[in-house]
């Protein structure tokens, strides 16, 4: 199975997990079934690319997304590819696996979305995590 965190670099296991998820410069995938670890930029429009984070994630075949929090929308796009968003991840990437296959994270919902990146009544801006 393929795990993926936002990173804020190419540090692989040691790097830290991005705050903003789609603006994150890195993606640090690992598969647990190999243990091999592979950083993939963030090319997404987020960053002046093409494409949203949830649909070149899916196209890497990754299946669990691990993040500190994310927006709504970006859990719903998961949920179109059948990735699963678990939140509540810190520190390192080695400690958010560990803390994932451990069971210390939680799956997140469209209600778990966190506030700053959800649409606001009587506001067109969305915070773009996603």
């Amino acid at each position: 199975m393929k795990v993926c965190f936002p990173t804020s670099g190419q540090g692989g296991l040691a790097d830290t997990i991005g705050f903003h998820f789609g603006r994150v410069p890195t993606y640090t995938i690992y598969d647990d079934e190999t243990e091999q670890v592979e950083v993939i930029s963030n090319d997404s429009t987020h960053k002046g690319g093409s494409g949203l984070p949830a649909d070149i994630l899916a196209e890497e075949g990754i299946e669990v997304m691990v993040c500190s929090d994310i927006g709504r929308k970006a859990i719903r796009l998961f949920d179109q590819h059948c990735i699963t968003v678990y939140v509540g991840a810190s520190g390192t990437v080695s400690e958010a696996l560990s803390d994932w296959q451990q069971g210390n994270l939680s799956v997140a919902s469209e209600a778990d979305g966190c506030q700053e990146h959800a649409f606001r009544k009587g506001s067109h801006k969305q915070h773009d995590h996603d």
